[in-house]
């Protein structure tokens, strides 16, 4: 049996004729670029979370860079950061000229919260924690942390929409979260796009403003700003996504749990999900001391794996200035060896989750 790691064409059947329906609808109405079709999203997925304003990009990692912008974190300011995250988190961070502090992991891959408070300076101006896998950091704590120092908390939402810690939404913590809508997310587009979420008013029409072009007034840039601006049909799929959102979830929590139970062999740890989080699963990540060598196990068995995150990003050829070495933060190190994503998606066969337990019962 073949077993790919995610196949975006089955995902898209299950809702395919309101997909084209929503596409075609902004293809007949003329209107390309900030139109209706941004601006219904935006009202939807801020219901959605229960947020005030939610404000379209282009892409995750660009409103990572906004928000931070926005904030006026830029050269000489501190950010703090875990170590263990795509790289697109740092990204945000260094665009803007700031400083990244790592802060080492936890045993569900988020920033350990414990951890946080002895590296603050008096040149820190934020936490970003980044709710990896599927679901929330602790962010009782890490709120709980910023506002006794004084800092703002950017939470990266890239892979949780839908997830949540005691019954709050993620991305509904901080002073603003930051969403990619890459076609592989929980909600995801078809192509590239992502969001900001803020209960600010003003921090909402900054980042409106960043977005496009720094201005509010076409030629009036008032503003350092970007193009960055989600376009009418990714708008208008993204729709169709949230209306399944949840739903999706549900499948992907269910076919997690048949990987949970499923699942004995000794060589391998399951994820873990934290006290009181709701875990929508993204992906579904185990850790193996041999990871190398269970990947091309599964490979030889026709199963399709990926790794999430080879190179933690302090150990990134574009930042070896830096100079740190892989075992600078010991479990985030560990994350990056030993980690191997399981197939795991909305649409997936049950018979292909059972193929993939079963061989992976069999390593040895």
């Amino acid at each position: 049996m073949q077993v790919d790691h995610s196949v975006l064409k089955r995902t898209y059947d299950l809702h395919s004729a309101e997909y084209e329906a929503a596409a075609l609808r902004a293809l007949r109405s003329g209107w390309y670029i900030l139109g209706r079709e941004v601006e219904a999203f935006e009202q939807q997925f801020a219901a959605y979370l229960g947020m005030k304003h939610v404000i379209a990009v282009n892409s995750g990692t660009d409103a990572l860079i906004l928000a931070i912008r926005a904030l006026g974190i830029g050269a000489g300011d501190e950010v703090i950061v875990p170590a263990a995250t795509y790289i697109a988190s740092v990204i945000g961070i260094t665009e803007n000229g700031a400083t990244p502090v790592f802060v080492d992991v936890d045993d569900y891959s988020h920033i350990d919260a414990d951890a946080i408070e002895e590296k603050i300076t008096a040149k820190t101006k934020a936490i970003l924690p980044v709710h990896l896998y599927g679901q929330p950091a602790q962010m009782d704590v890490i709120t709980d942390i910023a506002k006794k120092h004084g800092l703002y908390v950017i939470e990266d939402c890239a892979q949780c929409h839908g997830s949540a810690l005691s019954g709050k939404l993620s991305g509904t913590f901080g002073t603003v979260a930051c969403f990619s809508f890459y076609p592989t997310k929980p909600l995801g587009a078809l192509g590239d796009a992502g969001a900001m979420a803020t209960n600010d008013d003003e921090l909402a029409e900054k980042l409106r403003m960043l977005r496009n072009y720094g201005s509010k007034v076409k030629y009036h840039n008032e503003l350092n700003g970007v193009n960055s601006r989600m376009d009418e049909i990714q708008a208008a799929c993204l729709q169709v996504g949230l209306k399944y959102l949840d739903e999706g979830n549900k499948e992907r929590q269910r076919l997690a749990e048949k990987y949970l139970k499923g699942i004995t062999c000794e060589k391998i740890t399951l994820p873990a999900t934290r006290p009181n989080a709701t875990h929508v699963y993204h992906l579904f990540p185990v850790l193996c001391a041999e990871r190398d060598r269970l990947q091309k196990y599964l490979a030889d068995n026709g199963i399709h794996t990926l790794v999430h995150y080879p190179i933690p990003p302090y150990c990134a050829d574009c930042y070896k200035d830096w100079g740190y070495k892989m075992d600078a933060y010991p479990n985030a190190a560990k994350y990056s060896l030993q980690e191997l994503s399981l197939p795991i998606y909305a649409g997936m066969p049950d018979e292909e989750v059972d193929y993939v337990i079963e061989v992976l019962n069999r390593f040895e």
